[in-house]
C-alpha cells in the first residue's frame, strides 16, 4: 500500500516488479485514481478510497488529491519551514489523518479477500488494518529518513544545517505546538483499532521489517544510529519506465540537463515558467518534465518536454538535475552521479535539499527569491565542476552495484 503520490507509487512498483518476477502474487491496494495503472504493470489492484467520491466524478488522474492540495497551497511555500508547520505540514497531517480512517474499513476487506503472507506500506502514516492483520508488516520509509528522529540529526520537515544547532530547539517545540492535539487523537484512535500505542509524536509505527530509500553518502547513519529491524536501500529506482531515446540531436558545446519539480511541484505554474524563462537565456539543452498543467507551460528553444517523461530513462543521459528535491528524484540522481540544483517547496524537500548543499553534492537555492544569476551561474558552476562529477560517478557506480531493489525483495521474501 503506497502513499498516492508518484515516489512513494513507484518505488513500491520497482520493488513489487522484482517480487512479481520471482513469481510472487502482488497486490496494490492503492488509492482508487492509480485504477488501470498498475494492473497494466503487471500487478492485480484491490483499490481504496481516502474519500467519499464525488457522484459526478470524472476518472482522476493518479495522485489528483495532492495536485489539489498542493494547488491550494501554493501560496504557503513561500513561507519558511517554521510558518508551514502550521500552514502546510499539519493540513497534511489532517488529510492523511482523515484519509486512514476513511479507508480504515475497505482495508479490513481486503485483506479478508487478498489472505497477504506479508503486508508492505510505504507511507507516513499508519493505517491500522495493515498491523492488526496478524501478518507480518514492513514499512518503507521514502522520505527523507530525518522521518527516523534523534538528538543529533536536524528536526525532519526544517530544511535546518546539521552543523548548526541554533534553530533546532525552537522548531521541535513549534512542531509540538502545532500538533501535539492531533497526534494525541490520532494515537487514541489508533488503538481504539487495535494497535499498540504510537511512538511520541510520530504518525507511523515501525514494522517487523523497516526500510528506508537513501544513499549512504547522504545518509545520517553516524548521527542517527537506527535498529538492526532498519535496512537502508541506497536506492530504489525502477525498471519499468519505457524505452527513451533523445528527440533531438546534443550539441558537443551544451551540457544537458534535466528540470522537474515533480507531479505536485509541477503545478505551480508560476515558478515553472520562471525557471524555464532563465534557463531559455543559457547555451545548454533541457528536457522538462512538464506535469499535469503543461498545457499552460510554455518551452524555450533550447527544449524539449512533455506531461509525463520517463525520468529513469533520462537522468543517465543528464549532466544535471534540476529539481525540488523530492526523494525519489533526489535518490534517482544520486544513483546515477549527477550534481543537483535543488529548489525545495515543502514536506522533507528542505531536509533533501540542505542534505544535498551541505555535503557539497549541489546547491541549494531559495525557491522564490533565488536572482537570475544565481541560477544560471549554479548551473555553469555545476557543470564545468569535473571533480565533483567525477566523484558523483564513483558514488553511483557504488549505489547502482548494491541493488536496492533486489535487496528489498530479498529482506521482504524472507519474512514470508
Amino acid at each position: 500500500m503506497p502513499e498516492s503520490a508518484y515516489g512513494p507509487t513507484n518505488n513500491c512498483i520497482g520493488i513489487g516488479d522484482i517480487l512479481r518476477q520471482r513469481g510472487h502474487r502482488v497486490v496494490f491496494a492503492a488509492e482508487a485514481s492509480w485504477k488501470g495503472k498498475l494492473e497494466a504493470l503487471g500487478f492485480e489492484e484491490d483499490l481504496v478510497d481516502l474519500a467519499p467520491p464525488a457522484e459526478d466524478a470524472e476518472e482522476q488522474d493518479p495522485g489528483q488529491f495532492w495536485k489539489d492540495f498542493i494547488r491550494d497551497t501554493a501560496p504557503e511555500y513561500r513561507k519558511s519551514t517554521l510558518e508551514q508547520l502550521s500552514t502546510v505540514t499539519k493540513p497534511i497531517w489532517d488529510s492523511l489523518i482523515d484519509g486512514a480512517k476513511y479507508c480504515e474499513p475497505q482495508l479490513r476487506e481486503i485483506i479478508a479477500r487478498v489472505q497477504p503472507d506479508v503486508i508492505v506500506e510505504d507511507n507516513v502514516i499508519t493505517f491500522p488494518a495493515l498491523l492488526t492483520a496478524g501478518k507480518p508488516f514492513v514499512r518503507i520509509v521514502s522520505c527523507n529518513p530525518l522521518e527516523m528522529r534523534g538528538e543529533n540529526v536536524a528536526p525532519v520537515f526544517s530544511g535546518l544545517p546539521a552543523a548548526d544547532r541554533g534553530e533546532w530547539d525552537g522548531f521541535r517545540a513549534e512542531y509540538e505546538r502545532t500538533h501535539r492535539e492531533i497526534w494525541t487523537a490520532f494515537n487514541e484512535w489508533c488503538v481504539e483499532q487495535g494497535t499498540e500505542p504510537l511512538p511520541d509524536l510520530d504518525f507511523i509505527h515501525q514494522g517487523a521489517l523497516n526500510l528506508y530509500v537513501y544513499p549512504e553518502a547522504l545518509d545520517y547513519v553516524a548521527d542517527r544510529p537506527l535498529d538492526e529491524s532498519w535496512h537502508r536501500l541506497d536506492s530504489s529506482v525502477r525498471e519499468t519506465d519505457e524505452a527513451f531515446e533523445l528527440p533531438f540531436e546534443r550539441r558537443e558545446d551544451a551540457a544537458l540537463v534535466y528540470f522537474s519539480l515533480g507531479s505536485l511541484g509541477s503545478s505551480d505554474v508560476e515558478l515553472m515558467q520562471r525557471v524555464i524563462d532563465i534557463l531559455g537565456t543559457t547555451r545548454h539543452q533541457y528536457i522538462v518534465s512538464m506535469g499535469p498543467l503543461h498545457a499552460e507551460i510554455k518551452l524555450a528553444a533550447n527544449m524539449w518536454g512533455a506531461e509525463f517523461v520517463p525520468q529513469t530513462k533520462i537522468i543517465p543521459l543528464a549532466d544535471l538535475v534540476i529539481t525540488h528535491g523530492g526523494n525519489n528524484t533526489t535518490t534517482e540522481a544520486m544513483h546515477f552521479g549527477k550534481p543537483m540544483i535543488l529548489l525545495p517547496l515543502f514536506w522533507d524537500q528542505y531536509d533533501n535539499a540542505q542534505r544535498v548543499d551541505e555535503l557539497g553534492f549541489g546547491v541549494r537555492l531559495s525557491t522564490y527569491a533565488f536572482a537570475d544569476d544565481e541560477l544560471t551561474g549554479a548551473v555553469e558552476r555545476l557543470i564545468g565542476d569535473t571533480e565533483l562529477r567525477g566523484r558523483l560517478a564513483a558514488i553511483g557506480e557504488e549505489i547502482r552495484r548494491r541493488d536496492g531493489l533486489r535487496k528489498a525483495a530479498d529482506l521482504i521474501e524472507q519474512l514470508g
